[in-house]
């Protein structure tokens, strides 16, 4: 019997960099209102959930409730994301790998649907099932986020292969019971004995991630 039950991949800085897009309407929002937020604040927000992106947007002076600022943010990239998914090297290759190899994959985000949902529908099939922001009420670190995911593909999570690249994403990972591949991020990821770091996603196949099992 295979011991590599699905993969739960996290999207941003794993499969696609929306990142700088999401920066993009941090500032312009902040922008907009003559609010002084700089490029150091939003980085200290990568990682972090809505919330708390929305409740540091609303603490620097945006006058807007806290639906209108998430929705703006979230309308603004799913609209970039829409136009042009920055796919990450090897991302395509290695979605279509577990395609071929029948490997099901979950995508696991902090992003809110309409940002996920372009993703998984140019996934090729690959992510079956996807579980954002807005599904959770315990977002990453918790490890509710790859709980939620391992339940709707219905595999266990710890015969399960995860992909992150932020502290707050293998915490939650790793919580759930899942091998974590650390991919390079923003913010320094510790080591950890069910960490295992790769420079990319370019040439891992079911056979390796097997073997990490």
């Amino acid at each position: 019997m295979s011991r590599l039950q699905a993969v739960l991949c996290d999207m941003d800085g794993t499969l696609v960099d929306t990142e700088p897009y999401w920066e993009t309407a941090k500032l312009d929002l902040t922008g907009r209102y003559d609010v002084p937020f700089t490029h150091a604040d939003v980085s200290a927000l990568v990682g972090r959930s809505m919330k708390v992106t929305v409740d540091a947007l609303r603490d620097a002076g945006v006058p807007l409730s806290d639906e209108e600022i998430l929705d703006g943010l979230v309308e603004a990239v799913a609209a970039r994301v829409r136009a042009h998914i920055p796919w990450l090297p090897g991302a395509q290759e290695f979605l279509q790998q577990m395609v071929d190899e029948d490997v099901p994959c979950a995508l696991v985000t902090q992003a809110w649907a309409p940002v996920a949902e372009v993703v998984v529908a140019a996934s090729n099939g690959a992510l079956q099932t996807f579980v954002s922001g807005g599904d959770v009420t315990h977002p990453k670190p918790h490890p509710e986020p790859y709980l939620t995911a391992a339940a709707r593909l219905g595999v266990d999570p710890t015969r399960c292969v995860a992909i992150e690249d932020s502290p707050s994403g293998v915490e939650s990972a790793e919580a759930a019971g899942a091998v974590v591949i650390v991919l390079p991020g923003i913010h320094p990821v510790p080591d950890g004995p069910r960490r295992i770091r790769r420079d990319s996603l370019v040439g891992i196949d079911r056979g390796y991630l097997e073997s990490l099992l």
